[in-house]
């Protein structure tokens, strides 16, 4: 016999579980889909050199890379940004710009497993491409928090920063050359610590220097007064093309669409990957921060020009899905973001009834409801048992006197309420009641 063993960092789902996730992917993609975004699809495999054109340190290092039969370099994708760059320069003459897309697929990275982290994981992108405007950057930000109140998590924090203002610090101080490694040591700060990063990029850029980047990294009092010292030490003047001057953009204009109470400015937010170009935000849960960021994402300008000569600057997001659920679970909400098997189970009660009871479910499906039939007969205390582990709220049992008689009877199995209904019509509208 095979021992029925599962990869470290891989997963089975559970109905329940599944039913739950799928739940949370519904609601996510009516959000998307209300601010006029598409799906799109990219295959699990890509060549390598496509796919790791851009990713960058530590990425490189968990992909999933083989040679495939035809004894081609092939790789499992590790994220749905990198692929979508792809698909832009492959499909753009059947696009429109900008365009405005969502992505909900497993990628692959062959890390460190830990809570609500796993080499299989699930991903839920969101990115508008084709235009570099302050107004795309906040539409995102905004996409992100209705996401998540429509999941009934609005208490959150996103954390903003930008990639340019932080970038041009560094040209002033002088260790521009560093830039990618700095900026990759102070986005693990998080999980290290203030001390630990000061020391990592004291052996970058000298202690003098790591002491500037540390204090460029802290937050003031409130954004106003963290964005005026940014834009001191990172020499703003006001001009087109600096960046202080689109982060400075970006916060009012979150403050004028009513929803400037959510977003944080936090230097410290770097993002790992080395595409981001432009602003950069993670998103907290605030009852349970320390489980990290559920939503991360950020602006990349210079993504597509791996493929393609013409200019398509992009700003998106990901919601995690695996540690999402991981915290809703933890909150005690994954419950409530779940959903159910089917609304009523038609019991099985004579052998030659198999029709009706067909007809029954039939009908009650039409009438806007999900009904399972059972499958044989069983007594009634199995079939009841089949319901409750199921998750299946409401039964309907019949027999030939209802049959004759016309009648339907329904159960509410959770609060044992019974009901004889003169129609199925009639028996769908009770149980939607009750639902």
């Amino acid at each position: 016999m095979i021992e029925p063993r599962v990869l470290k960092g891989f997963r089975d789902m559970l109905p329940a579980q599944e039913l739950r996730r799928r739940e949370v992917q519904s609601r996510l993609e009516e959000v998307y889909r209300a601010y006029g975004f598409v799906p799109i699809d990219t295959p699990v495999l890509e060549y390598t050199d496509v796919l790791l054109g851009k990713g960058g340190g530590e990425t490189d290092k968990q992909v999933y890379r083989f040679r495939d039969h035809g004894d081609r370099d092939v790789a499992m994708r590790f994220d749905l940004t990198v692929p979508f760059a792809r698909y832009m320069a492959g499909h753009l003459s059947e696009l429109y710009l900008p365009f405005k897309r969502y992505h909900m697929a497993k990628v692959f990275r062959g890390e460190n497993t830990q809570r609500g982290r796993y080499r299989e994981f699930t991903q839920c992108d969101f990115d508008i491409v084709g235009v570099d405007s302050s107004a795309a950057d906040v539409e995102v930000i905004s996409l992100i928090l209705d996401s998540f109140r429509a999941l009934g998590v609005p208490e959150v924090t996103i954390r903003v920063a930008h990639r340019g203002v932080f970038s041009r610090f560094l040209h002033r101080l002088g260790v521009a050359e560093q830039t990618t490694e700095v900026l990759r040591t102070v986005d693990k700060m998080g999980k290290v610590g203030p001390e630990r990063t000061r020391r990592d990029v004291g052996e970058l850029v000298g202690e003098r220097a790591a002491e500037e980047v540390l204090a460029f990294t802290t937050s003031e009092g409130d954004n106003r007064a963290t964005l005026e010292k940014l834009q001191l030490l990172s020499g703003a003047d006001g001009s087109s093309d600096d960046p202080a001057r689109r982060l400075e953009a970006v916060l009012g204009s979150l403050e004028e669409a009513g929803i400037g109470e959510a977003v944080t400015l936090d230097p410290s937010i770097t993002r790992g990957l080395d595409y981001y170009t432009g602003i950069v935000f993670e998103t907290f849960l605030d009852a349970l921060p320390e489980i990290g960021s559920v939503c991360s994402g950020g602006r990349y300008n210079d993504l597509a020009s791996l493929y393609t000569k013409q200019q398509l600057p992009g700003v998106g997001a990901s919601v995690g899905l695996d540690r999402l659920m991981a915290a809703l679970e933890e909150l005690g909400q994954g419950e409530q973001a779940g959903g159910i098997a089917a609304d009523a189970l038609v019991f099985c009660m004579e052998e030659g009834l198999v029709g009706y009871y067909h007809a029954i479910a039939r009908a009650l499906r039409e009438n806007g409801l999900r009904a399972d039939v059972f499958p044989s007969v069983k007594k009634l205390a199995r079939q009841f048992s089949f319901a409750e582990k199921k998750g299946i709220p409401f039964a309907v049992i019949c027999g030939e006197d209802e049959r004759a008689s016309g009648v339907v009877n329904v159960k509410d199995l959770r609060h044992r309420e019974s009901a004889e209904l003169p129609t199925v019509a009639a028996a769908a509208e009770w149980i939607r009641a009750r639902l």
